[in-house]
């Protein structure tokens, strides 16, 4: 098996003799790449954010922006990064490099403060640069103005959104902002550019061992489930943006970790005539923009999950393999009436999600499975909200989630599927808040009453992100913004 290495900057660097756990920012900085700052060491504030190229929605590649702090090196084995450093062009002996497009306008519009953010947000930004589908609004491509457009979109068509894993403590947002509107399309002679009409390296496997430790990434899925019945002590990661998290700040050190993220029977997206199979692990970014709106309540979801930093390497199956009760997805899924597919050395079987989670982080799941994909049933229901409540509105974990997928016909509420999250060891479905409505007049004397039985629903616990009494009146209050939200829409 080849030696694990990978491309920065253009140049090739073998892994070794970095342990299997250590990070691609510790790595970096161990060889004098100290654009890439560790801040939170949890994904957080992005000042160690590098670009990846990726396989691209839109062209054969994507620069892709994720966290260095979290990705275990051994992950990008064989694979090709970009760092702040790199970003710059090199210039004749004796003469400093040429900016960047984006680290230009950083410069000059005053983008950068104490400066230990800076490479950070310069790498989410140059990400969005390269995106292929970012246009400029024609009336106003010149303007810097914000309000030509909107708050969170700029006249070339900058998705303030992409920064949103970036924190800056010296609260320079005003001028990253006007630098992330000002930047133009990349020229044509831009070799990243160029770089994203080729193919993206493919995943090689890995083998990868040092002081004990082991780090595996299999071919196939075949491989991969196997490898987990002969290692039952195996550690499954996909985007490590939990592993990462423990193995920097709890110190966890696996024996043995398989890595799924790049299995190619993990990555399809299938729509049939009577269900979506989502692959469990493509990438929250890769559905968002693939699914393009297609499944309502997703869309609501996605961009509210965290940051564009970690949907950039966080997973469907991930979100839902963690069993967290307070986790994004489930509550959604739950509504949508999704199951999933796991799969193990025997074959495969699909269990809806209502009958997934037995407990605490706990499920149905055996030791040696995989879940596969995501299924959701076709037709979706019209009627369809995610109210996420929580201390921020965006990049924070949710006090309570709440999905709602309703059938209304003819003012009569046919179906209802109420997913929840933050109020109970699970993620659970509303079951008796669904039989209150269904069957029953959308009209708010129907809606009030079926408010009542929803804030019943669950054991939410004081904590300090909300107390149990918070948490039982915003369920209730999530139906009646609802029906609030709903009735011009949905005759009576």
């Amino acid at each position: 098996m080849v030696a694990a290495r990978i491309t920065v900057n253009g140049k090739v660097a073998p892994i070794s003799p970095a342990a299997p756990h250590t990070t691609v920012l510790d790595f970096l900085r161990e060889r004098g790449l100290t654009g890439s700052k560790e801040g939170c060491a949890e994904g957080e504030c992005g000042a160690c954010s590098v670009l990846v190229a990726r396989p691209g929605v839109n062209k054969p590649t994507d620069w892709v922006a994720v966290n260095a702090c979290l990705v275990p090196v051994a992950a990008l084995d064989g694979q090709e990064i970009i760092t702040s450093e790199g970003l710059a062009t090199a210039g004749e002996p004796g003469t400093p490099p040429t900016l960047h497009p984006v680290q230009e306008e950083m410069a000059v519009r005053g983008g950068s403060q104490c400066g230990y953010c800076t490479p950070g947000f310069i790498c989410s930004m140059a990400a969005e640069y390269y995106r292929p589908d970012r246009c400029a609004h024609a009336a106003s491509a010149d303007s810097t103005d914000a309000d030509s457009t909107d708050s969170e979109h700029g006249p070339n068509g900058f998705d303030l959104h992409s920064l949103s894993g970036n924190l800056c403590r010296c609260t320079g947002y005003r001028p990253i902002r006007d630098a992330a509107f000002a930047v133009g399309t990349p020229a044509e002679d831009d070799q990243l550019a160029q770089r994203r009409e080729q193919s993206p390296p493919a995943p090689v496997a890995t083998e990868y061992a040092r002081d004990g430790s082991v780090f595996l990434r299999p071919s196939t899925l075949a491989e991969a489930v196997r490898l987990l019945r002969d290692r039952p002590d195996a550690v499954v990661v996909a985007g490590s943006t939990d592993l990462g998290v423990e193995v920097n700040i709890r110190s966890r050190r696996a024996d043995c970790v398989v890595a799924i993220d790049r299995l190619p029977e993990l990555r399809e997206l299938r729509v049939e005539s009577d269900y979506i199979e989502i692959g469990a692990a493509q990438t929250l970014t890769e559905i968002e923009r693939r699914i393009d709106g297609s499944v309502p309540l997703l869309a609501e979801l996605l961009p509210q999950f965290a940051s564009r930093l970690i949907r950039n390497s966080a997973t469907l199956g991930g979100n839902l393999g963690t069993g967290s009760p307070i986790g994004d997805s489930p509550p959604v899924l739950l509504a949508l009436e999704a199951s999933v597919v796991l799969a193990d050395a025997d074959g495969e079987r699909e269990v809806p999600l209502a009958d997934y989670f037995t407990g605490y982080r706990q499920s149905v799941r055996r030791p040696g499975e995989l879940i596969r994909a995501v299924r959701i049933p076709l037709p979706l229901s019209p009627v369809a909200a995610f109210h996420k409540i929580a201390k921020r509105r965006f990049d924070d974990i949710s006090s309570v989630a709440v999905a709602f997928a309703l059938d209304i016909e003819d003012g009569i509420v046919r179906k209802a599927r109420i997913g929840l999250g933050g109020v109970a060891a699970t993620p659970i479905r509303a079951l008796a808040a669904e039989a209150a409505l269904e069957g029953k007049p959308w009209a708010a004397e129907t809606v009030e009453a079926a408010a009542q039985v929803l804030q019943a629903q669950g054991t939410p616990m004081n904590d300090h992100r909300a107390s149990a009494d918070y948490r039982s009146a915003m369920l209730g209050q999530s139906l009646l913004k609802l029906h609030a939200e709903t009735t011009e829409a949905v005759p009576s």
